[in-house]
């Protein structure tokens, strides 16, 4: 979850918790006990601003550091995905050749 969360801090630093539960499709606890262990990590700074009215809101920049590990991150998130692709491209081709040699080996039966 904290590479969903630094990516979409990235691309909007004032999103709301409550905006990024809902984006994210996590509970509001969740992502604040994300936001905070990113703050304590210091890949999180918090600054205050105001938004429309009284009402005060919180922006969520990433530091140096915090980009330094979601490229991190992603770099990891890219090979996990990849492995996966492969993974999943052999067994897909194992099963198309499963298919052509039954078709082979059952010649009698309709197709």
């Amino acid at each position: 979850m904290r590479f969903r969360v630094m990516r979409l801090l990235e691309n909007d630093p004032r999103l709301s918790q409550r905006e990024i539960a809902a984006e994210l499709g996590v509970s509001l606890g969740g992502v604040n006990y994300c936001l905070r262990a990113l703050v304590d990590k210091g890949y999180v700074k918090v600054r205050n601003f105001r938004a429309s009215g009284n009402k005060l809101g919180y922006a969520y920049l990433l530091t140096p550091r915090g980009v330094g590990e979601k490229a991190r991150l992603t770099r990891d998130f890219l090979r996990r995905k990849q492995a996966e692709y492969e993974a999943l491209r052999a067994e897909i081709e194992s099963l198309e050749e499963e298919l052509e040699l039954g078709a082979e080996a059952a010649p009698w039966q309709e197709r």
